[in-house]
């Protein structure tokens, strides 16, 4: 008996993704970016919570991603203000609120000329803009992933997992400098661990059995907006590629102090959207 081999969609456009190296940017406020070639992948992990248990195949478009989560010099430069708890210009900001966020990505947008995507007043982001803005849920895990259908983008094993992050076990209760772990197979660093970040997408608990199957953004109204990856606060059993959680976009988790919270950047890579 022969055995047939069935490769989707999602697997093969995996494969391409592992075999890519990706372009990096610098870009005119300095920041280091890489652009990510898009695809489709396996969004979601069976074996996880039941909020991201329904696995779905999703198309995402060609985008760039910080190659790290906004540092407080970044974030200092122009906001003109530290929020952060733990204070060190290589350290990630924190005590950052998702409209914090959304306005940095707008003064990011400006400096560089690029349209903003956010209005401060609604809190409604525009994705036809060019400029700045949070990664969609979906470009998040993505990103991610980098083609892996691992629980880590490194594997299954949690015991590998203080080599790839900063988190309860070997953080010592505070952030540390940012690209001092293993990157994944793109060269985005500390996507587990560190500051817990802030997506663009409200939050809802059943929304992976009804996802847009290309470019989702998530539901269109909500109370929390999604946060990803984990921080150096998390055990474990709360990090990985598809686990989610989510807060009140404005107020946080500000009886907690909330320095557990940050965030990267995004812009849709020009000239570019998925057939």
């Amino acid at each position: 008996m022969k055995l047939g081999l069935f490769i989707t969609a999602a697997m093969l456009s995996s494969m391409m993704v592992m075999a890519e190296t990706p372009e990096k940017i610098v870009t005119k406020g300095g920041v280091e970016m890489v652009k990510l070639p898009g695809g489709s992948f396996n969004m979601g992990d069976a074996k996880g919570k039941s909020d991201a248990s329904a696995v779905h195949e999703v198309t995402v478009s060609p985008f760039y991603m910080d190659v790290t989560e906004v540092t407080q010099e970044e974030y200092v430069r122009l906001m003109e203000y530290n929020p952060s708890k733990f204070r060190g210009e290589n350290l990630p900001v924190e005590r950052t609120r998702w409209i914090d966020a959304a306005a940095y990505c707008n003064k990011r947008s400006e400096e560089e000329g690029l349209t903003p995507v956010y209005n401060l007043e609604t809190d409604e982001a525009d994705f036809s803009a060019n400029g700045y803005r949070l990664p969609t849920e979906a470009e998040w895990e993505y990103a991610t992933k980098a083609g892996t259908d691992t629980r880590f983008y490194y594997g299954d094993d949690e015991k590998e997992l203080e080599n790839y992050a900063w988190f309860r076990n070997n953080s010592e209760e505070s952030t540390h400098t940012v690209a001092t772990k293993t990157p994944n197979a793109f060269g985005i660093y500390d996507l587990y661990g560190n500051v817990a970040e802030w997506c663009n997408d409200f939050y809802k608990n059943t929304y992976y059995a009804e996802s847009a199957a290309v470019d989702p953004t998530g539901p269109e109204t909500g109370d929390k907006r999604v946060l990803r990856g984990g921080s150096w606060a998390d055990r474990p059993r709360k990090i990985g590629s598809s686990i989610r959680e989510a807060d009140n976009p404005v107020t946080a988790d500000i009886c907690q102090g909330y320095d557990v919270y940050g965030f990267r950047c995004v812009r849709p890579a020009a000239d570019s959207k998925t057939e």
